[in-house]
C-alpha cells in the first residue's frame, strides 16, 4: 500500500472555523428506521428533472425505478424502500427560496422489499469499463458534497478531457458536518471499492484521497483497509483544515499542485474530483445493485437532543428523524439544511431528506450582527478569499449593477463560501449581494439568449417567407412563359393551317 502523504500545501486565504463536530462523531453512525411515509422531490441533481414513471396506487419495491429522465443531463430516483404511490404533488424541499417541488409519495408497507439484484457485478475488475459506465448511468448517482451534479454524465465529460488523476474529497471543512468523516470509518472498505471502480472505468492508474488532518480516526482507518487492499494505485492524502479547503479548485490545488483557470473545471488541468459519499454509492450500486436510495447526514446543534451522524432513507422527512432523535430541545429556533456557512434556512420539518442533504442543523436564534455600515476599504475581505477575489471591488461594481466590471473581476468564480462576511467589520452581506448578482447575472445571460433565440427565429422565418415568395414568383414566371409559349404556338398552328389552305386554294 502507499503510505498517507502528510505534505499539507498551502491555501490561499481561508479561515480556521471552530469545528463543532464533537457531539456528532462521539457514536457510532445510527440507522433510522424506515418511517410510515417517504417523500421523493423527482428533482434532485443538477440538469433537466426527472419525470414520474409510476402512477398512483402502484405497488412499487426497494430499489425500483420510479422516475427517470429524458433529457442529456439528470439521473433517475428510485423508490428508498417497498410501498403503494399514494399522491404526485408539491411538496416543501430544500430549496434556497422555500419553494415547493413535485414529489412522490410512497405510503411504506414495512416489508422494505427489494428488487431482483440480478445485475450486480461483485467481481467488477473483469467487467469492460464502458459497461461500467452504462451501469453508474442507471444508479441515480450524484455528487454527494453537495452539487448533486450526476455522476456519470461527469466520468463521460472527463473521459474526453483525458484526466490524469482522480480525486476523492474526504475535506469536511464547514462547521458542524462530519457525515463524510463518519462514512470514512464505517464504510471505508465502500469508499475505497468505489475508488478502485472508478479507476478501472476512467482508465485511470492513480487515485487521491484527500483526508483534513483533524480526521486522524478516518485517516487510520482507511490506511488499515488500504493495507488489507495492497493497492497502490490509491494515495491517502493529507490536508489543512482550512475553510474552504474542500472547494473542487482549492483541492485541486492542494492535493495535486496545480490551479484551476477562471472559469475553468478541474478536468482542464488533469483532474476529476468526487466525493467519498459519491464513491462508496458507486460501490452499492455496482457490486449489491443497490441504487442510491440512502445517505449519511449530520444531525446536530443545539436544538437537538442526541446529535448524531444517521443513515437514513431518502425521502424521510426531517420531523421524522428529529423525533427518532429524541425531538427538540429548548433552544430550538432555527432549521438549517447544510452547515452554517452554506447552508439553506428552512422553515419546515415536513423537508425530505435529499440526495444533497449532508447536515440537518438545528440551531438557536442566529448571533446578533451589527447593522450594516459603509465600507471602510480594509481589504480584510480579500485577505480571506480562496479564490483571490477582490470583495470589496466587486461590492461596489454590484451595487452599481455593472455586469461587465463584476465580470471582469471575476464574480462568475466566487464560490459564495461565506469567508468574506465573517471577517467584514462592516457587517457587510457580502455572499448574498455576490449570490443576487451571479443569479441577475445568469438572468441576464438567458434574456439575451432567448432574445438571440428569438432573432434567429425571425430571420429564419424571413428568410423562409423570402424563399417561399421566391419560389411563387418563379413558378407564375414559369407559368407566364408557358402561357405565351403556348398562345404562340397556337398563333403558329394557326398561321400554317392558313397557310395550308391558301395553297389548296
Amino acid at each position: 500500500m502507499s503510505a498517507p502523504t502528510y505534505d499539507l500545501g498551502k491555501l490561499h486565504g481561508g479561515l480556521r472555523l471552530e469545528a463543532h463536530k464533537a457531539a456528532s462523531t462521539a457514536e457510532p453512525v445510527l440507522q433510522i428506521p424506515i418511517p410510515d411515509q417517504l417523500v421523493l422531490p423527482i428533482t434532485q441533481h443538477a440538469g433537466d428533472p426527472a419525470q414520474p414513471i409510476v402512477g398512483i396506487g402502484e405497488h412499487v419495491l426497494k430499489g425500483q425505478l420510479i422516475a427517470e429522465v429524458d433529457g442529456s443531463l439528470g439521473a433517475p430516483v428510485h423508490a428508498s424502500s417497498s410501498g403503494t404511490v399514494v399522491a404526485i404533488e408539491p411538496w416543501p424541499v430544500s430549496r434556497r427560496h422555500g419553494d415547493n417541488a413535485p414529489c412522490i409519495v410512497i405510503e411504506c408497507d414495512g416489508e422494505d422489499r427489494p428488487i431482483d439484484a440480478a445485475d450486480a457485478a461483485p467481481d467488477w475488475s473483469t467487467v469492460l469499463p464502458g459497461i461500467l459506465l452504462k451501469k453508474i448511468l442507471k444508479g441515480g448517482i450524484v455528487g454527494l458534497g453537495g452539487a448533486v451534479f450526476p455522476t456519470a454524465q461527469k466520468l463521460m465529460e472527463a473521459i474526453t478531457c483525458d484526466p490524469d488523476y482522480l480525486i476523492l474529497n474526504g475535506v469536511e471543512c464547514e462547521p458542524y458536518i462530519s457525515c463524510d468523516d463518519m462514512l470514512m470509518r464505517e464504510y471505508a472498505h465502500e469508499v475505497l471499492g468505489g475508488a478502485r471502480i472508478l479507476l478501472r472505468a476512467l482508465e485511470l492508474d492513480t487515485c487521491y484521497i484527500a483526508v483534513e488532518s483533524d480526521k486522524p480516526a478516518a485517516l487510520q482507518r482507511l490506511g488499515e483497509v488500504l493495507a488489507e487492499l495492497d493497492d497502490d494505485s490509491v494515495v491517502l492524502k493529507q490536508v489543512p483544515t482550512i475553510y474552504p479547503s474542500g472547494g473542487e479548485d482549492q483541492l485541486v490545488q492542494l492535493v495535486a499542485g496545480r490551479e484551476v483557470p477562471s472559469g475553468g473545471l478541474p478536468t482542464d488541468v488533469g483532474c476529476l474530483v468526487q466525493n467519498v459519499g459519491t464513491a462508496a454509492a458507486i460501490y452499492r450500486w455496482v457490486v449489491r445493485n443497490e441504487p442510491l436510495i440512502s445517505r449519511i447526514t449530520t444531525v446536530t446543534g443545539d436544538g437537538v437532543v442526541r446529535p448524531v451522524n444517521v443513515e437514513a432513507r431518502l425521502g424521510t422527512t426531517i420531523a421524522d428523524i428529529i423525533e427518532y432523535l429524541g425531538g427538540y430541545t429548548e433552544h430550538a429556533q432555527q432549521l438549517i439544511i447544510g452547515g452554517p456557512m452554506t447552508g439553506k434556512s428552512v422553515t419546515s420539518d415536513r423537508v425530505p431528506v435529499v440526495k444533497a442533504t449532508n447536515c440537518i442543523l438545528v440551531m438557536s436564534d442566529a448571533p446578533v450582527i451589527g447593522d450594516e455600515m459603509p465600507c471602510i476599504r480594509c481589504g480584510d475581505c480579500a485577505a480571506v478569499c480562496p479564490v483571490q477575489l477582490l470583495p470589496q471591488q466587486l461590492f461596489w461594481y454590484t451595487c452599481a449593477d455593472d455586469e461587465a466590471k463584476m465580470r471582469s473581476h471575476g464574480l462568475i468564480d466566487c464560490i459564495e463560501c461565506g469567508c468574506c462576511d465573517l471577517v467584514c467589520p462592516s457587517h457587510i452581506p457580502l455572499t448574498a449581494d455576490f449570490r443576487t448578482a451571479k443569479a441577475r447575472i445568469r438572468e441576464l445571460a438567458d434574456e439575451k439568449s432567448r432574445a438571440k433565440r428569438a432573432r434567429q427565429r425571425f430571420e429564419a422565418r424571413n428568410e423562409r417567407i423570402e424563399k417561399e415568395q421566391q419560389v411563387r414568383d418563379e413558378e407564375l414566371a414559369s407559368q407566364k412563359a408557358s402561357a405565351r409559349q403556348a398562345g404562340a404556338d397556337a398563333i403558329a398552328e394557326i398561321m400554317k393551317r392558313k397557310q395550308r389552305k391558301d395553297e389548296d386554294q
